[in-house]
């Protein structure tokens, strides 16, 4: 049972716009850019990361080491992939300070 527990991958279970909404939403509000950078990886691979690729001109193997736990992706990189996935950064007013 643990076998395949542990080959469990997080990028199957992303299987609708809303819950891949959600799980960045959830990402960039954590402010850990491992985990966003992480995040964004996993979308990827749920979308399809040679499309990814295709849509945003970068190399595949680029994609796969930037949006990894241990990436650290540039703006541009995770600008473009953000554009590839449909989404985009904007601007969160936070009240409390």
């Amino acid at each position: 049972m643990a076998e395949k527990i542990s080959n469990l991958d997080l990028a199957d279970m992303l299987d609708s716009d809303e819950i891949i909404e959600a799980f960045l939403t959830e990402a960039m509000e954590s402010g850990d850019a491992k985990l966003i950078a992480a995040s964004l990886g996993t979308v990827a691979r749920a979308k399809g990361m040679t499309n990814i690729a295709k849509k945003t001109g970068l190399a595949r193997e680029h994609l796969y080491t930037s949006l990894s736990e241990n990436g650290n992706p540039t703006l541009e990189t995770t600008l473009a992939v953000l554009k590839a996935l449909g989404f985009h950064l904007a601007p969160k007013h936070d009240a409390t300070g």
